[in-house]
């Protein structure tokens, strides 16, 4: 992992815990964490909304947008977007994240696929990361197409099968 984004990691997962706001690792950077091995560009996270007004004064020398609402063809969500020496983090409402269906028939409320396996802790370079369980990592990425999920979704398979 680059140092930034390490660094970034470690600074953001530290406020988190340091505060006890509940909160999970997901998108690439989980995946990677998970040992995947490809190079993600940022760091997605996902907490409650409710916490947006506590992260904020705690992250405001990083904040570069939001929280704000953002909608497009594939996600409708409340985001905070932060960037920590060099290292983009987006921070999203999970209580409010919806993604649009692969087959474009509807929304999936993601909460209720965040909430069917508990989020696995992991120790990375000192800092506890609470990290999406990669069951429901898989679950979510099933309904992406860029061909970085295709990478992400077959490293989870191999790595479910034998961890869980």
């Amino acid at each position: 992992m680059e140092e930034k984004a390490l660094n970034a990691l470690k600074w953001i997962a530290g406020i988190l815990n340091e505060y006890n706001i509940p909160y999970c690792v997901c998108g690439g950077m989980a995946t990677y964490l998970y040992g995947s091995g490809r190079p993600v560009n940022d760091i997605d996270i996902s907490v409650s909304g409710k916490y947006f007004s506590a992260i904020v004064p705690l992250a405001k020398d990083y904040i570069i947008g939001g929280p704000k609402h953002y909608k497009n063809d594939k996600w409708g969500c409340t985001t905070l977007s932060l960037n920590y020496e060099g290292q983009d983090i987006d921070i999203t409402d999970a209580d409010t994240l919806l993604m649009s269906k692969k087959d474009g028939t509807g929304w999936i409320k993601n909460r209720e696929i965040y909430q069917k396996y508990p989020n696995v802790i992991k120790e990375i370079d000192g800092t506890h990361v609470s990290l999406m369980d990669p069951r429901v990592l898989l679950e979510y990425k099933q309904e992406l197409n860029d061909k970085h999920q295709e990478f992400d979704r077959k490293f989870l398979e191999k790595y479910i099968k034998p961890n869980y």
